[in-house]
């Protein structure tokens, strides 16, 4: 039976990572992979996580399964940071959280309940939008659509062609917005625009679904959820899929969950029994050691402390490298303008180079990014930024 099957292409990014680890060059860049790396090109476990850790080692009594939507606590605690405090409180029994694996487990969890409340329903997503959403989302057989989002030209967000897109989407269908830190593109929308894109969803009465995978990465912890936080009190309806992955650095363990807001306490009521069985049918349980330090993180007043300022650390140091960046740009007199670049929010940005140019790009100089020209600013630190200016200067006066 298995002589039948086809081989698939590989992934463009895991295949990019691959060949960078091949690449004998000593001078080589990855600015391709999706994690967050520190000046030395580590990806390092935050000092609060291990605290956490450590504690956990100590006082945790057995490895039991924890039920098919996860830790009560931890569910209550991301919902906490999601929602806030006086949000939380006013939507009462409409709202339910459920722990996933990860975002992408989240997102996946949401296309089942999504194909189970109305299969012939598309999906309206952002263009361009992560790579992964369409696999992920498509596996459980809803159609898509998308959305003007990201003018390649200007380097800008196109929100008029976004709106006038959205007020022609019929009853019924969702809408997938990225919370913060747009990936691939690093464009925002503001909080005047996202006051459009809730009149919008009103006026047109789709449903809006909200990836949260880079909270506290942006502007802020509280800054970063203002468009979720502004549909949540005012939609009768919302999907938000939220990640630990990024703002606690626990990419391998798996950490994320779906809130649902719906418009009654029945109707959430009769929700959560869908989730619960789409989970139960998915992987059974989530997994529980990342829940577990982010629970007792966020409700330890002394590692909440240091888990905030770690965060505000990579967030800092990511808003200086744009900066960095476009003036070592400037200043090697390269006459593109890259100064977008500065205006961009997360780890990702396009460089808005040509295909051509980035193949040239990763042949001679080992540095390597997708042929979408997004690159992960946390890749660049003091010991590459030379090389990567001079590079680039290199193939863009060629």
């Amino acid at each position: 039976m298995f002589q039948s099957l086809q081989p698939l292409p590989p992934d463009p990014i895991l295949g990019l990572s691959a060949a960078f680890k091949a690449d004998s060059n000593p001078e080589k860049v990855d600015l391709g992979i999706g994690v967050y790396k520190d000046e030395h090109g580590n990806t390092p476990i935050m000092k609060a996580v291990k605290l956490a850790e450590e504690s956990l080692l100590r006082s945790q009594a057995t490895k039991s399964y924890i039920g098919p939507t996860g830790a009560p606590d931890y569910n209550e605690t991301i919902a906490r940071m999601v929602l806030g405090d006086t949000l939380l409180s006013s939507l009462g029994k409409r709202r339910l959280t459920i722990q996933t694996p990860g975002g992408c487990g989240g997102l996946r969890l949401a296309a089942d309940f999504i194909a189970k409340a109305n299969a012939d329903t598309t999906i309206w997503v952002s263009n361009p939008t992560w790579a992964n959403h369409k696999p992920l989302l498509g596996s459980a057989g809803l159609k898509f659509d998308q959305y003007p989002y990201y003018d390649y030209l200007t380097h800008s967000l196109d929100f008029e062609g976004m709106l006038a897109c959205l007020k022609q989407v019929p009853e019924g269908d969702l809408v997938l917005l990225h919370g913060c830190c747009h990936n691939p593109s690093g464009a925002d929308l503001s909080p005047e625009q996202w006051i459009q894109v809730r009149d919008a969803a009103i006026e047109q009465n789709f449903t809006v679904f909200i990836d949260l995978a880079y909270q506290g990465m942006g502007t802020g912890l509280e800054e970063d959820v203002y468009g979720v936080r502004l549909l949540a009190e005012s939609l009768p309806e919302l999907i938000v899929v939220s990640s630990c992955s990024k703002n606690f650095g626990l990419y391998r363990e798996r950490t994320g969950a779906v809130t649902l807001i719906c418009e009654s306490a029945e109707s959430c009521e009769t929700s959560s029994t869908l989730l619960a069985a789409a989970a139960r049918a998915n992987y059974s349980m989530p997994p529980d050691h990342g829940a577990a330090i982010v629970q007792l993180v966020m409700n330890t007043p002394d590692l909440r402390e240091i888990w905030n300022n770690e965060l505000n650390e990579v967030r800092n140091r990511i808003n200086r490298l744009r900066s960095l960046f476009v003036q070592r740009l400037r200043a090697a007199s390269i006459e593109q303008d890259f100064s977008f670049i500065e205006n961009e929010k997360g780890m990702f940005s396009f460089l808005g180079v040509t295909e051509n140019q980035i193949k040239v790009l990763i042949e001679k100089y080992s540095i390597y990014l997708v042929n979408s020209s997004r690159i992960n600013v946390a890749s660049i630190n003091d010991s590459n930024i030379d090389y990567l200016i001079n590079s680039l200067k290199e193939v863009l006066a060629s």
